[in-house]
């Protein structure tokens, strides 16, 4: 694929809710500009775009891919990303690395939670918007409804500039109200100019919003249209590419991926109307001494770049994906990786086309490619000419919320596990893995259970681990209620030298998690040299519990008296004393279970909040307090048992659609309810055998 100058590349994000048509609008745009001879299906499992295994198994995109081609004169990089929520990962990796955003809306479903976050994310990366309303050949699709919930939901700067011409509720031809011609499209999506129907009023309705648009862009053009001039096809064309790129202008066109009907007007307006690489790649990124400085998107600079994306594969090796903001990345070269301070041999410069890679010998300012075998590389570090090392911001992924436990099918390969997962979690910073020491559980969490799904068929495909999930299980604490003052008495007499230890130990309760020991002895009845014995034999006995094996916490002793053996007495001795004074005194000190308690804020729809109260008191929890944001929701605050958040991502999601998220950390431990000490008990019973084994 020859070269291209920055002022040349459109670097185009698809994105939208799941069924709204991304991928046929994809395949759509490849086949038109003559990169593919046929249209794939995700039911054939045969699209360019969605080529993982797991992706034709799902019928659906689970990561972002990419597919640069040409149209004219420009090069258009299009990122496919994900429209399920589980998979959100690869929707804001897809954006971080583009200019604008392509939001694909189904004219039949309309604006949909996916709609909504696809939107907010280009706005929160100040990305350039566009709107395709597709799917209008299927029946009951109707675009004029669509336009009215697109203007509702996101104000004034929708503005649509193909409309479709209905009758007998068909498209009888697509209307584009920047040329003002009308064109119909035959069986093979090829258009053809057909006079321009009568639509009354509506159409003159449309092309002044468009003259207003246009003129709010530019103050010559302002007066202009206050004279009462009309603007010419250039001016109109300028007048909303300045206003795509400076958000004040969302297009809307429409058509559909499987007849092509609007597709050549849509790559028409992605090279008219949005932004080229040149005019809006540039970065602020932070130097070495973390100051703000510009980076700007032009060949001469010194190179700047980084990585928005990595694929690792046990058979190929890594691939990273990178976007070029400044300067040039060749073969040549030995960039320096910001983060670790070392230069990186580079492997293969590629273009990634779909599944197919294209050799080239370097990435120009504004574009896109990949390169391999960047062995310290990983997503979010940036590349840099020694002369200026900067760092890029990094994409901000949303934090995973649903955790399973791993079993191994096989014994012995935990290992293998920890090995598979860390290098999946190269490629998918949207999922977590640790190993839980105290609960003698690998636990794994992602977005949400076909998250979770996915990465350990990837386990099982790559790697060859088959696992089994299970819920995590909760790590509970054990404490005191009352002060007792025991005694431990080591005595053991063999043929040589005897071990003797003695103490009386009083155990009460504090406000802390760590053991508190202190001492309180007169007269020497306990050398000082045996103290620190004593506070190593409590430190080892608090790590279980006398009711279920937990750790014990809120625990102060302080050793008050004893004795001891000017021969037998030794610290070994006085370490087991103080076990055995610690087990006798928290058995009568009215030990009690203790559970995690998380602090939680969930922000729903308006009109979810009785649903949200009413099932976090289901669940044991409080509400604190309820607070308005923006859009129409409120985030509820609230406590809640860990025990009882295990499958709240699921509900949350079923009961907004999609639309609610939460946070949910860790605060304090809280005693746990009587009534449910006993299973609390028989599980631990069981994790400690399992242990054992």
């Amino acid at each position: 694929m020859r070269q291209y100058l920055a002022g040349k590349i459109r670097n185009i994000a698809l994105a939208g809710h799941a069924g709204s048509g991304k991928t046929s609008l994809a395949e759509a745009l490849l086949f038109k500009a003559g990169e593919i001879d046929r249209l794939g299906t995700t039911a054939d499992g045969n699209t360019t775009f969605d080529f993982d295994p797991e992706e034709i198994k799902r019928q659906a995109s689970i990561s972002s891919s990419m597919y640069p081609f040409a149209w004219g004169s420009v090069k258009i990089n299009l990122i496919d990303t994900p429209g399920l929520f589980d998979f959100a990962g690869g929707m804001y990796e897809g954006i971080r690395a583009a200019e604008s955003v392509m939001i694909c809306v189904s004219g039949k479903s309309g604006v949909s939670v996916g709609t909504r976050k696809a939107y907010k994310a280009a706005m929160d990366m100040g990305k350039a918007r566009l709107f395709f309303v597709s799917k209008l050949d299927t029946e009951n699709a109707d675009f004029y409804k669509v336009l009215e919930e697109l203007k509702a939901a996101f104000g004034p700067s929708v503005c649509p500039l193909v409309v479709p011409y209905v009758e007998d509720s068909k498209v009888q031809c697509y209307i584009n109200l920047v040329g003002n011609k009308a064109y119909a499209y035959d069986a093979k999506g090829e258009p053809k100019e057909v006079p321009m129907p009568d639509v009354g009023h509506r159409l003159d309705g449309l092309t002044t919003a468009i003259s207003e648009a246009v003129a709010e862009t530019d103050e010559e053009l302002f007066e202009k249209y206050f004279s009462g001039e009309a603007f010419t096809r250039d001016e109109i064309i300028a007048g909303i590419h300045n206003g795509v790129k400076n958000g004040s202008i969302t297009p809307v066109l429409c058509g559909s991926g499987i007849t092509l009907a609007g597709i050549d007007m849509l790559l028409d307006s992605m090279v008219d109307h949005l932004p080229s690489a040149w005019e809006s790649a540039s970065e602020t990124a932070y130097n070495e001494a973390d100051e703000a400085v510009k980076i700007e998107c032009t060949d001469e600079a010194p190179l700047a770049a980084y990585v928005f994306k990595t694929v690792a594969d046990p058979f190929v090796g890594k691939l990273s994906y990178i976007k070029v903001v400044s300067g040039k990345l060749s073969t040549e070269q030995a960039p320096i990786n910001q983060r670790t301070g070392q230069p990186e041999r580079l492997g293969k410069i590629i273009y990634v086309k779909g599944k197919k890679q294209e050799d080239t010998s370097f990435i120009t300012a504004g574009d896109i490619g990949a390169v391999t075998k960047l062995s310290e590389t990983k997503t979010g570090d940036s590349l840099c000419d020694p002369k200026r090392l900067v760092r890029f911001e990094a994409t901000t992924f949303p934090a995973p919320t649903l955790s399973m436990a791993v079993v191994v099918k096989k014994k012995g390969e935990e290992g293998k596990v920890a090995q598979g997962l860390q290098r999946l979690m190269e490629e998918d910073p949207t999922f977590a893995f640790a190993q839980n020491n105290e609960t003698h559980q690998q636990v794994l969490s992602g977005l949400g259970e076909q998250h979770i799904d996915v990465v350990v068929s990837k386990l099982k495909s790559k790697f060859g681990v088959e696992v089994d999930l299970v819920a995590p299980r909760v790590p509970y604490r054990e404490t005191i209620r009352k002060k007792v003052k025991v005694e431990g008495k080591h005595k053991k007499q063999t043929g040589g030298h005897g071990q003797f230890g003695h103490v009386w130990i009083e155990f009460e309760p504090y406000d802390g998690d760590e053991l508190l020991f202190e001492t309180n002895v007169f007269g020497g009845s306990v050398p000082k040299n045996y103290f620190p014995a004593v506070e190593k034999g409590l430190q080892d006995a608090v790590k279980r519990g006398v009711l279920a094996g937990y750790p014990v916490v809120g625990l102060k002793a302080t050793l008050l008296d004893g004795s001891y053996h000017p021969v037998d007495s030794s610290e070994m001795a006085f370490k087991m004393a103080a076990s055995l004074a610690y087990k006798a005194g928290v058995a009568q000190a009215g030990p009690v279970l203790l559970e995690p308690i998380g602090n939680l804020k969930v922000t729903v729809p308006d009109s979810a909040t009785g649903d949200i109260m009413g099932e976090l008191n289901k669940r044991r929890g409080r509400v604190l307090g309820m607070n308005p944001t923006e859009d129409g929701q409120t985030e509820v605050e609230g406590e809640v048992p860990m025990s009882e958040m295990h499958d709240f991502t699921t509900y949350i999601r079923s009961a907004t659609q999609g639309q609610g998220s939460f946070v949910f950390v860790f605060e304090r431990y809280e005693q746990l309810p009587a009534n449910l000490e006993d299973a609390v008990k028989a599980a631990a019973a069981q994790m400690n055998e399992e242990a054992a084994d």
